[in-house]
């Protein structure tokens, strides 16, 4: 066997085995989700799952550079033929089922879509919010960083700035900033009556690596997590931007991740 075609087997069985674990990864996540709560709604590019009375995940998935094929949480919060969602899925084809879904199955109007950061895992399928005449709200740190990057859409973007309310049915649902973290605008989503937290890319799931970094202030990070952990100790679902959700031990894992003492 010559030199240059044991270099080319080796990789190719490389690549082969690189395409198998993004493969199997995806599907685990798929496994757990389901295992974890039956899945309402599951395609190739969502899935939905009921967390509690009001509260809906949405998972979808996006295809990167550095990290292969990553699962993305979004919350959906449901009270009285209304909702609200924090983050679109990842592509057009997700947010179209994910709209279908909350608008026929669960018979509710979309009264808003809530990006928490600027990154594509947020706001990746917005157009078609946009054409089913969903209004949009983010941050001016986010509209700011959107418009730097020269990201654009067909409708403005409802700003607000270091805190956000509206109504769902008769409740409210907050958006609030509490400081940089993985992006210098990422802020949190929180619905009082169920005590859930969207926490978006700011909070990790356990056990999870540090993830991407190239927008993050990994020096601001924990002490950003702290001040939510202490606005929010009795929460009782907190979702993170990927991985499985829990509670406030999230907020823990997250401040001792990005620990200064632990930054290298």
């Amino acid at each position: 066997m010559t030199k240059q075609l044991f270099l080319f087997i080796k990789i190719l069985f490389i690549t082969l085995f690189q395409i198998s674990a993004i493969q199997q990864s995806s599907a685990a996540y798929i496994l757990r989700a389901n295992a974890d709560s039956l899945a309402l709604y599951q395609t190739q590019n969502l899935i939905i799952q009921k967390l509690s009375n009001h509260i809906y995940e949405h998972i979808s998935f996006l295809k990167t550079n550095d990290f292969g094929t990553v699962a993305c949480n979004g919350m959906i919060v449901v009270n009285k033929n209304e909702a609200i969602i924090f983050d679109t899925p990842s592509n057009d084809q997700g947010s179209a089922e994910l709209i279908s879904y909350v608008t026929k199955t669960l018979n509710c109007t979309i009264k808003a879509i809530i990006p928490t950061h600027f990154h594509n895992d947020c706001v990746g399928g917005l157009e078609k919010f946009n054409e089913s005449n969903i209004p949009a709200y983010a941050s001016a740190k986010t509209i700011e960083l959107l418009n730097k990057n020269g990201t654009k859409f067909s409708k403005p973007i409802n700003t607000f700035h270091d805190k956000f309310s509206i109504k769902v049915g008769n409740k409210k649902v907050y958006a609030e900033y509490f400081g940089e973290g993985h992006t210098r605008d990422n802020i949190i989503g929180y619905f009082p009556e169920d005590k859930a937290i969207f926490g978006g890319c700011l909070v990790k799931e356990s056990g999870a690596s540090k993830g991407f970094l190239g927008d993050a202030n990994i020096y601001a990070w924990s002490e950003t997590m702290r001040k939510i952990k202490q606005a929010y100790p009795g929460a009782k679902i907190v979702i993170p931007g990927h991985g499985k959700w829990g509670g406030t031990e999230l907020f823990d894992y997250t401040i001792k991740l990005f620990d200064l003492t632990n930054i290298r």
